[in-house]
């Protein structure tokens, strides 16, 4: 009774079950031992023979319905037939670990392995096996279960796949990306909520430290390569040990409104940021912040990347310093002159000079020696008004040989000082250039009380005719 109700058990078993006679195994065990192996891991390595001879002397005995329905055999002779295309493939170094279990003195042994059905399906297999009891010393009696772990391994490798995935995109990313934990900033953030705060910006502008010590409670957890390549350093350890080079100057500012943002519950914003690279070259950034999914309630997990916008702000820069500047001569151009013309118009600040500057006998040397000669000279007399007019005072070209000073605040002595200036710069020029000397004409005006700035200017420019015409005048007689 006893004998068919465990037979029932064997076959009915919701579990693949295998039972097999390993005792001529034990056998072949025993010559081996006779012979002094004693590292049966590396003696079966080294000759895959050995372990084959080792699977020859299995024998199948029994196996219960699940094991035919799982490796899709007909009945138990079927399956004998086709083991060679069951334990195959991937099955090797499974198959060592457990001989060496069985050699060793073990009388049980588990791995997780690779099967195939007899059609050819690929199995993941957790595999368990125990000496029966009473066959300890014979191994003739060996249980074996083979349970099907495929969907679970699959899941598994799949997951695994997402990981390596989504390392490679971390890594591999053109833009910087940093993974970072603000749980302390958090921590700090509620603490000041807590107290009953509700100005936030206030309090931040009354108490900057508190800026500064969220800035160091952030905790940089990793970053890819396209940041070492940002900021120029060799590796990981290097740019965290430096991260005080990194971040200075005027990212205070910048954070703030990013506390302010995370204050008001925004866990994703972005807004435009300078950092400075190891070798101090300074960087402009589009940085974007994000807290990832699932670490909403504190932060532990945030990722941060940045997009160097560098060349493009050097660009409107420069775009911008054309938009103000002469490109010959370096001075502002006519388009900035009007423009600060008309803010001195507006502002209540005086009194306001001007000075009216042109350059003689421009039209003479073009002629005579060609434009590029005559280039040179305004580039000569842009050196002179750079290195003299400094703010607040602006020294523009405002036609082909005609330049204006504009002095806010500026009284006739500054004036009568600032081109005695000029004119030291242009006899130091002058002696450099001896074949081709500079010569200008000059007129300057001091606004009277309620005087506009556009009746300065005509002063001025009607002063600076008057020296023009003298100088002609002289050139003309002498």
């Amino acid at each position: 009774m006893a004998s068919s109700l465990n037979s029932d058990i064997f076959d009915l078993s919701p579990i693949a079950m295998w039972i097999e006679d390993f005792s001529e195994v034990r056998a072949l065990f025993e010559r081996w031992r006779s012979e002094g192996v004693t590292d049966i891991r590396r003696f079966l390595g080294e000759d895959v023979a050995r372990v084959a001879e080792c699977s020859a002397r299995i024998r199948l005995l029994a196996v219960n319905r699940k094991t035919l329905e799982l490796f899709e055999a007909a009945d138990i002779d079927a399956l004998r037939a086709g083991l060679d295309r069951v334990f195959r493939d991937d099955m090797l170094d499974n198959h060592i670990h457990e001989l060496a279990e069985l050699f060793d003195g073990s009388r049980s042994f588990s791995s997780t392995t690779v099967n195939y059905t007899l059609s050819g399906r690929r199995l993941d297999i957790q595999l368990r096996g125990t000496v029966m009891p009473g066959h300890e010393e014979t191994l003739e009696r060996v249980l074996l279960t083979t349970e099907d772990i495929t969907e679970r391994e699959n899941a598994r490798r799949a997951e695994e796949e997402q990981r390596r995935l989504a390392e490679g995109i971390f890594e591999h990313s053109p833009v910087s990306l940093w993974i970072e934990d603000f749980s302390r900033v958090k921590a700090l953030i509620d603490g000041i909520r807590q107290r009953g705060i509700l100005d936030f910006r206030t309090f931040m502008d009354v108490h900057p430290e508190f800026v500064r010590q969220c800035m160091s409670e952030i905790r940089v957890i990793d970053v890819n390569k396209a940041t070492l390549d940002l900021f120029g350093a060799p590796d990981r350890m290097t740019l965290l040990m430096r991260l005080g080079d990194v971040f200075r100057g005027e990212m205070e500012k910048p954070f703030r409104e990013q506390l302010l943002d995370l204050w008001n519950g925004v866990l994703s914003h972005h807004r435009e940021v300078i950092n400075y690279a190891l070798d101090g070259g300074e960087r402009h950034l589009l940085l974007h912040f994000s807290v990832f999914p699932g670490h909403e309630a504190d932060w532990s997990r945030v990722q941060v990347a940045l997009t160097d916008i560098t060349a493009r702000k050097k660009a409107e820069a420069y775009l911008e310093y054309l938009g103000k500047h002469d490109v010959l001569t370096k001075l502002y151009n006519r388009a900035f002159y009007v423009e600060e013309v008309n803010r001195l118009e507006r502002s209540a600040l005086r009194p306001v000079s001007a000075i009216i500057i042109d350059l003689n006998g421009l039209k003479d040397v073009n002629d005579r020696l060609g434009h590029a000669a005559g280039d040179g000279l305004l580039q000569r007399l842009g050196e002179i008004l750079n290195g003299a007019v400094s703010a607040p005072n602006h020294a523009a070209r405002i036609g082909g040989d005609e330049f204006a000073i504009l002095m806010p605040g500026a009284d006739e002595k500054a004036v009568v000082t600032l081109l005695d200036t000029i004119g030291e710069l242009l006899k130091i020029n002058n002696q450099f250039y001896s074949s081709c000397p500079l010569s200008l004409s000059s007129g300057y005006a001091t606004s009277a009380a309620g005087e506009t700035i556009e009746s300065v200017i005509r002063r001025a420019d009607a002063a600076m005719y008057e020296h023009k015409k003298a100088h002609y005048e002289a050139l003309r007689l002498g």
